[in-house]
């Protein structure tokens, strides 16, 4: 079976130094995204260009929207509530205090509600980090250690696979996931990556069932059947660090890629401007609906 291809086009040119996380609200048809190492959150309004901006004060690896309204943070501090409206953010729990050479990273709700979010030691020791999930009561457990770069997550269709992305170890992995009670098992490895594919960051899944993921150091997003590991797909991009991806659009058909400049000298920067901008392609799938935090 051929690959197919798509080409992604500029759609918010921006100089973000570790632009992740997207996000799309359904409701306000507009893309939170972070951009980590800066500290800011954003808000970009597709119909009018405007990307608005939020100082959270510290690194933020991750947004998640809220059932109730605003958004839920993984910070460098731990979680936190944070409402855009009136800009306020209300810290409730760090399972990594005793840890701070970490950070959080990248994160995602499953189909319960639960805001599941991973960590990495700024010098990226191997397994410093670990994936913890934030129960609607606000408690929070750890649930894979001895994680080095915490990245892409995706629930499957049926509710009974989640997926999960170490980057350093170039696999995407699979556990049995019970909804009810948020608990995982049977890791299994589902595709091993090759090198010159670059670092499988973060992903997003589609209504086939299908997980599109960015490949950071590899000017790519790759589309894979998780049942046999088959690549399908691959979109292109001027940039070399994709980082992430999430469907929005009124159709849910157009994919929003988030791109970084983080580690690149100056000469590669001038090569490759539009590093830390955020991209788009139009695809003939859609996306699933992201899950909000039910807490």
């Amino acid at each position: 079976m051929s690959v197919q291809s798509f080409e992604a086009k500029l759609e918010l040119e921006a100089d973000a130094h570790l632009g992740e996380g997207p996000v799309w609200n359904a409701k306000t048809q507009k893309l939170f995204w972070v951009d980590i190492l800066s500290g800011i959150l954003f808000e970009y309004d597709p119909e009018s260009g405007r990307n608005r901006s939020f100082n959270i004060g510290e690194h933020v690896g991750a947004a998640v929207l809220r059932k109730k309204g605003g958004l839920v943070l993984a910070i460098k501090s731990g979680f936190a509530f944070f409402d855009p409206e009136n800009e306020k953010l209300v810290r409730f729990a760090d399972p990594e205090s005793h840890l701070p050479g970490n950070r959080f990273n990248d994160g995602k709700c499953d189909p319960a509600g639960r805001f599941w979010a991973g960590t990495l030691a700024y010098d990226l020791k191997k397994g410093a980090g670990s994936l913890y999930c934030l129960h609607t009561d606000l408690s929070v457990n750890q649930k894979v250690t001895g994680v080095t770069i915490s990245n892409g997550l995706a629930w499957n269709r049926n509710e009974d696979t989640f997926y999960f992305i170490d980057t350093p170890t170039r696999q995407i992995s699979a556990f049995d996931y019970e909804q009810e009670t948020g608990n995982i098992k049977n890791r299994k490895v589902i595709r091993k990556l090759p090198e010159e594919f670059g670092y499988p960051d973060g992903m997003a899944n589609d209504e086939e069932g299908c997980l599109w993921i960015a490949f950071y150091a590899g000017s790519k997003v790759r589309r894979f059947n998780p049942e046999n590991g088959e690549l399908i797909a691959e979109i292109n991009l001027p940039v070399p660090k994709p980082t992430s991806c999430a469907f929005g659009g009124k159709n849910m058909d157009e994919l929003y890629i988030t791109t970084c400049r983080e580690h690149m000298s100056r000469e590669e920067v001038e090569q490759h401007p539009l590093s830390g901008s955020i991209f788009k392609v139009k695809l003939p799938v859609k996306g699933v609906p992201v899950n909000s935090f039910a807490g």
